[in-house]
């Protein structure tokens, strides 16, 4: 390749700018901007040819109209929108005129050059105006997730912000009954808490069925935090809401849209939740997580501790007791799915392993028994039969039946954690300085 010759057909074509020069011999050499390049071109070929050195602003270049001389006016513009937002990494995309595009074909079409040669206009302006928003912000740019994706839009000469979410991981307990994990919105009015014009009676007129959820309880606190438009509560599985969360608590992650405030104190969010929440509710273990842990969260494949309060409507003695406990220790359960649910879970048999099971007999129709299983076991079921959908379960291997009057959740533990490896965090837990 004469890459001198190449370079004086580009010229010879028409007044063109030494960015969009430099463009065309993108793989040539390294450590170049594109505009250092195509002067280095020039120069060559003003030597090379004899004839005077003559420069062509961006001004006056057929091929970008301009644009490639305005690289720090629109650097300026995208800090400037962004001046109130907390951000560590941002990305810039730029949609390109018609004309643009079309004179960047042209230019090497009309230089007799393959039509990939070098780089396009679209990615050199991308880099050009990144680096000035880096050097102006201290922030580094990211292909991946960013905290902020700026678009720029030439045809419209307009600047486009897009604020990424943010992610807090943590564990929660619940220390109520009759709390569910989410806002529980009722199906008859779908949350308006009106029905025909008049007051739903299904919800009272409230919109939802149970007036706060654990999202309820710690999401906005982090919205108003993080100064969000928005916030999402990710939970890994969920409880009945008459069971208790205690123990290690579950671990979850809120989503927070729009946010203009990241870098949060940890600690001081765990202590404004907790307040918030009042008893009802706590949190602990809160870091700046990254958007990966929503996916970790969502799809752990955790086991899970129960300890559940039962009655029996019969008489039941220790022997009998122990020896069904025994049975159910260890065990393989097929659960068709339970009455209580049918109505929103598909129906099928599943399988579920009974890791470990034990009980203390209360008297003799009262116990308290604590299971360990697998994810997905019902432990209700477990213990009741659920009109045989259970197979086996406690009140069929008694002979009796078995209610659980309350459950607590003690323990979910993944199979293979993911909650500690730094991949999925953001900076230290209290990251209130620039990293």
């Amino acid at each position: 390749m004469d890459f001198l010759a190449d370079a004086r057909a580009v010229i010879d074509a028409g007044p063109v700018c030494d960015s969009c020069l430099g463009r065309v011999f993108a793989d040539r050499s390294f450590g170049l901007s594109n505009a250092d390049r195509g002067e280095g071109l020039r120069t060559a070929v003003a030597i090379a040819d004899d004839e005077p050195y003559e420069a062509v602003a961006p001004d006056d270049c057929w091929v970008c109209d301009g644009e490639c001389g305005r690289f720090e006016e629109w650097a300026d513009r995208a800090a400037a929108a962004v001046q109130t937002v907390d951000f560590d990494t941002y990305q810039v995309g730029t949609r390109t005129p018609p004309l643009i595009e079309e004179n960047d074909r042209l230019l090497r079409e009309d230089a007799g050059l393959p039509d990939d040669a070098g780089e396009l206009f679209k990615s050199n302006f991308n880099r050009e105006v990144g680096k000035r928003i880096g050097r102006q912000t201290g922030t580094d740019v990211d292909f991946g997730r960013p905290d902020i994706q700026f678009t720029l839009d030439l045809a419209t000469d307009r600047v486009d912000t897009q604020l990424n979410s943010a992610f807090v991981y943590g564990r929660y307990r619940k220390l109520e009954r009759d709390i569910p994990q989410t806002e529980w919105p009722c199906r008859e009015c779908h949350g308006s808490g009106r029905r025909r014009g008049e007051p739903c009676d299904h919800c009272d007129g409230e919109g939802y069925l149970y007036p706060e959820s654990v999202e309820q309880l710690t999401a906005p606190v982090v919205e108003e935090a993080m100064d969000g438009s928005d916030a999402t509560f990710h939970g890994a599985g969920r409880e009945d809401v008459d069971a208790k969360m205690l123990g290690t608590g579950r671990p979850f992650v809120i989503e927070v849209e729009e946010p203009h405030r990241r870098r949060v104190d940890t600690d001081d969010l765990e202590a404004d939740i907790n307040a918030f929440a009042d008893g009802k509710a706590e949190v602990e273990g809160l870091r700046l997580a990254s958007y990966e842990m929503v996916e970790r969260v969502k799809g752990l494949d955790a086991s899970k501790t129960y300890r559940a309060a039962v009655e029996f409507d019969a008489d039941v003695s220790d022997t009998d007791l122990t020896a069904a406990i025994a049975d159910i220790d260890g065990a393989t359960i097929k659960q068709e799915t339970p009455q209580r649910v049918d109505h929103r879970r598909a129906s099928k048999t599943r399988t579920r392993e009974v890791l470990s099971a034990s009980a203390e007999h209360e008297d003799a129709r009262h116990a308290t028994v604590d299971i360990h299983g697998e994810g997905g076991l019902y432990i209700k079921e477990l213990i009741s039969s659920d009109e045989g959908r259970t197979e086996p379960s406690l009140a069929g291997l008694l002979g009796v039946d078995a209610t659980v009057t309350a459950l607590d959740v003690l323990a979910v533990e993944g199979t293979e954690e993911p909650f500690e490896r730094e991949e999925f965090f953001v900076g230290n837990r209290n990251d209130d300085t620039d990293e």
